[in-house]
């Protein structure tokens, strides 16, 4: 890969931040938070920035802990369709989860996005465990955490063999001839597999960057196999930095086992920020955050409370570990946390691409354009 200007920076964007209390701050634009306005205005904040990739979060649970408190969200793909035409540069990587949801809805979505954004797409790859979410659609029972990361793995094989069912070149417009596109050159996917049967092809031409970043969060032993066999770009949680590094070398390896090239992978270390202009003023904001939630918080990864400057040394303490690539920023509170974000952290850690390269975000982030796993074939 090209030498790193700088660490790779995500941030994660959920409702009013991930913390469930986050909508009572007087700060929060809880009242904007099912509008368009709310989310371009965050992501086009983010790309000014140069922030390199704008997470949006998505569920269908419901339940009444956690970010369900804030009691609804839009659509993540919707969102970030949205926010093309306010950005120029950022990822936009919606969470689609694909337990109740069709391959064939999730490729022609992401692609689209891929057209809409000239390249910029990504899918970050969830599932919906338990029972509350099986009901609302009424089709199968809840299914163990084994179950639903063996039907993510086929779900992302249907999508990409749906992104390549149309070659490169298979519009081609022809006047004199009436034909819009070469039928030789779209192909039948014929996908058998225990949880799928799709034949395909896509009704959405291959979009720029061939096949979109494929994101995975590893959090367990079956979604860490799959990110490590299938995903382009992996989010790990670890309690500290030297956790992280740990983490980081056993998902490389996992990648090693199933065939891949480790060096290939791009691994982001989840930090829950906290950042205020202090420390102390930091721990004032997530003890507001903890009285009214009324429980101590239990952060799911690193999590820093304190200045700016603590932040940028902290990615950058991140980056020299050698296996991790950069950080996913959740600040626990938005906006106010994506304003320090984007005004304070960001100009400390200098200027640059992570892998300077072209418009795609596969070339800017280091990765080579995939062929056509079709082209050729009679």
């Amino acid at each position: 890969m090209p030498e790193a200007h700088r660490p790779l920076v995500a941030v994660d964007l959920y409702g009013t931040g991930i913390h469930p209390q986050s909508w009572r701050r007087q700060d929060s634009r809880a009242e904007d938070l099912f509008t368009a306005v709310y989310w371009t205005g965050l992501i086009g904040q983010a790309d000014s920035a140069g922030v390199d990739l704008a997470f949006v979060g998505d569920s269908f649970a419901i339940a009444t802990t956690g970010h369900a408190d804030q009691r609804g969200q839009l659509d993540a793909v919707a969102i970030t369709a949205r926010a093309v035409a306010s950005t120029e540069r950022i990822g936009l990587v919606p969470t689609v989860t694909v337990t109740h949801t069709e391959p064939f809805h999730v490729s022609k979505a992401i692609a689209s996005l891929d057209h809409a954004s000239g390249g910029r797409a990504g899918w970050q790859v969830d599932v919906s465990p338990g029972q509350i979410q099986a009901d609302l659609f009424g089709r199968k029972d809840a299914q163990d955490a084994e179950s639903l990361w063996a039907e993510a793995a086929d779900a992302i094989e249907v999508v990409g063999l749906l992104w390549d069912s149309w070659e490169d070149d298979a519009e081609i417009r022809d006047v004199a001839t009436g034909r819009f596109i070469d039928r030789d050159k779209l192909h039948y996917v014929d996908f058998e597999g225990d949880h799928f049967s799709v034949k395909g092809p896509s009704i959405t031409p291959r979009s720029p960057q061939g096949q979109s970043l494929i994101v995975i969060a590893a959090r367990d032993e079956y979604s860490t196999r799959v990110a490590a066999a299938r995903a382009d770009v992996i989010r790990i949680a670890a309690p500290t930095v030297d956790a992280a590094r740990d983490v980081a070398a056993r998902v490389r390896r996992a990648a090693a086992e199933a065939g891949r090239d480790p060096a290939t992978l791009r691994i982001l270390l989840d930090v829950e920020v906290v950042i205020a202009e202090t420390a102390d003023a930091a721990e004032r904001d997530l003890a507001q955050l903890e009285n009214w939630s009324g429980a101590r918080y239990e952060p799911a990864s690193v999590l820093y409370r304190g200045d700016a400057p603590g932040v940028a040394r902290l990615i950058t303490d991140v980056a020299a570990t050698g296996d991790v690539d950069g950080v996913t920023l959740r600040p626990l509170a938005l906006p106010s946390g994506l304003d320090a974000i984007t005004g304070d952290v960001l100009p400390l850690l200098g200027s640059g691409d992570p892998a300077p390269g072209g418009g795609l975000l596969r070339e800017r982030l280091g990765f080579t354009r995939p062929a056509n796993r079709f082209a050729g074939q009679d």
